[in-house]
Order: structure tokens, then sequence, then C-alpha cells
């Protein structure tokens, strides 16, 4: 006879005079009031958005329901392509305008409002001519502990790797890796797997394709995967690929190419990195194809900026093949785009302003929740929370 596993249920004050209730194992940050509890806004997640006329954009994001809040801004670089969260504690910008060459720009977030509070030393110089773009994070959501090794950010720039450790004392300031930077071809975008494994970038070199690189879990330090770069397509000419995202399993890379509005696909293997085309790849998408994001849920979504629209896929967990969404593509205008890390909203920063779209678990179709928040527009978004 099989266990009975009792159903719990949690009740607790927020400190508003109202009770939660909650299907255990729960917290605060997913509970929802009843339909008669009077609760508070809480922001214990935020959207920033780095756009090209320096300031920080920041969105209190109410969770779950995934509604933004009215934005506050704080000073940026004049122009940053690449934004991304640590801890839910740091935020870093790369900042390709910084006196005497590229560097990152750091901050600590503050957790009951999303203000930034530069971190001391910041920006952190990346040495010599430098032009930093894209970032991304392994062990980004890690607990922090100073017998953990990292977690470690990564730069895309000019021909190079950028890899930077963030310091597990709580301050978030950063240092080189030993050997850093890493020889790579010419990246704008890149991306880590869920694992923390493997460094993917879009490689603009000719004739375009995706450079892989193992991460040393102790020192942050990347080594070429066998056979990187993996070409995209036999193409003589340069495809100039876009944005690159890994889906949530961990199993496949996508990038867009935008000069033929397609989206190619790579299964990963898991012990090497090694890539291999999904078959039937690439997929169509939409004049312009760019900026990219995944959902937990197995979906992918991805801007069309030629043609103002946002094309939506179900990926097969098994192949990583993509298929069209019901109604894809959407009338969608968006620029840029990031997810929560898994109350399913996608969060879009285009002509009307920011956006936020509640993702169908079962089909994936987005429905946009509340109206646009207008401001000045974004180059880089990114997530911050739970």
């Amino acid at each position: 006879m099989p266990k009975l596993i009792p159903i719990v249920l949690l009740m607790f004050s927020l400190g508003c005079g109202t009770t939660h209730v909650c299907n255990a194992p729960s917290d605060a940050s997913t509970c929802t009031c009843g339909s008669n509890s009077a609760c508070p806004a809480e922001f214990n997640s935020y959207i920033y958005a780095a756009g090209t006329n320096s300031p920080i954009t920041i969105f209190p994001l109410v969770a779950p329901v995934g509604t933004l809040e009215t934005p506050t801004m704080s000073t940026g670089p004049a122009a940053s392509p690449g934004i991304a969260a640590v801890y839910e504690s740091f935020l870093y910008a790369s900042n390709p305008q910084a006196a005497g060459g590229g560097a990152i720009d750091a901050w600590t977030i503050n957790s009951n409002t999303g203000a930034l509070v530069p971190i001391p030393g910041s920006p952190f110089s990346l040495g010599g001519v430098t032009s930093p773009a894209g970032l991304a994070v392994a062990d980004g959501n890690a607990v922090i502990a100073q017998d953990v090794p990292g977690p470690f950010l990564y730069v895309a720039d000019a021909g190079k790797i950028d890899a930077l450790q963030v310091a597990n004392n709580g301050t978030g300031t950063l240092t080189a890796v030993p050997g850093s930077p890493f020889t790579t071809g010419t990246n704008l975008y890149l991306t880590v797997d869920p694992m923390s494994r493997f460094v993917f970038a879009a490689d603009e070199d000719p004739p375009g394709g995706v450079l892989a690189l193992a991460i040393n879990s102790s020192t942050g330090a990347l080594t070429p995967v066998p056979g990187s770069p993996f070409p995209i397509s036999n193409s003589s000419g340069s495809l100039h690929p876009g944005q690159i995202v890994v889906d949530g399993s961990g199993s496949f890379v996508y990038v867009t190419v935008p000069s033929t509005g397609q989206i190619a696909a790579f299964a990963i293997s898991p012990s090497s990195g090694v890539l291999t085309t999904v078959p039937d790849a690439p997929f169509t998408a939409g004049s312009g194809a760019f900026a990219m994001a995944t959902t937990p849920g197995g979906f992918l979504y991805v801007s069309n900026n030629g043609a103002g629209t946002l094309s939506g896929y179900s990926i097969n967990p098994t192949t990583g093949a993509l298929t069209q969404l019901a109604g894809s593509p959407f009338p969608i205008q968006a620029t840029t785009l990031t997810t929560d890390s898994g109350y399913g909203h996608l969060y879009a920063s285009g002509p009307s302003g920011m956006m936020v779209f509640n993702i169908d678990s079962s089909t994936g179709v987005p429905t946009q929740v509340g109206p646009a928040i207008a401001f000045a527009g974004s180059i880089a978004l990114a997530y911050a929370g739970p």
C-alpha cells in the first residue's frame, strides 16, 4: 500500500494584519492573499533595465503575479549592452566607455527597495583597451559561503572572454580569474548552462558559429571544448549571430541569426560540452530575429525586430526541436527579453515600454498582465529575485 503524504497548510502573518494560507512547502514569496485580504505589495524581486542614456531603470516586481510597479532610476554606464544579477544581492553592468578602457560597474542591491549602492572599487577595470558586451553568471543562485568557489562572471569582449570571480565574503567585489582573459572568436553575447558547466558564446567570425568552453568549477578558468567553434551553417559569409541561450534543462543551446530570420539549435553533450546540431535546425523565426528568453516550462521566445512580432516555441525535451506555439508569431513588439526564475512570466522592453506577460504552463501562450509602463527603453534586462 503506498504511503500517504499528508497535505499541510502553513498559516502566517506578514505584519499587515491578514493571514496567508499556502500549500507546503512554501514561504512568503510564493503565497497569495485570500480574496478578502488587503495585503501590501512585497518587492523582493526586481527587473533591471540598462539603456543607452546612462540610468539603470529599476522595476519592483510583485511576486507571484508578476506585475511591475512604478520604476525608479539609478546612475549607470552611458551605454551597457550587458547586465546580470548575482545572489539576488549584486548587480553588474558592462561599461565599454569607462575611462582607461572597458570595465564592469557593480552595485549592491537593497533587498527592500531594489536601490543600487556602488560597490567599493567599482568600476572594475578589465585592463587595457576592451569592449565589454554581454554578461553571464556561473553559480549565480548559489548560497553565499566562504568555502565555496565563485560565483564567476563572464564577459563577452572583442576576441576574448573576460572571467571574474565574485567575492564570496558578501562584498560583491570582482577579481580576475587566473588566465583571464581567454582568447576566443569575436562575440557580443554569451550564456552559461544552468549547471554552470559550460560557457557558450555566439561567434561572429565568418562563417559564424557557437563557441563552447568548459568551466573549471574551482577556479572559473575556461578551456575550449573539442571542436569549438561549432558552425551554424556552411555559408561562406558571416551570419552575424544574435543572442544565445541555454534551455532550462541545460540540454540545448539556441542562437538567433538575424540576417536569415532563423534560430540555430544544438544538443549539448553533458560530459564534454560538444555540440551537435538538432534535427531540422535551423528553425524559422521572423525578420530580424534577435533577443531570446526561455522559461522553466520548456518554452522559448524570440523577438523579431524586423517584423515587430514575438515568436514562441515549445522545446522537445528529447531532441531540442522547436515547434511554433498556437498563434505564433504574436503581435508583440519587443527589443529585449527576460524571464523570472520560476513564476512563469516573460518581461519585454519595446517601443511601448516595459511589458509583462503571463505564460500559460500548458500552451506557452503569453498573455499581457496590465498595461505597458513607459520608460526610456533598454538594450539589456536582468531579473534579480528568488
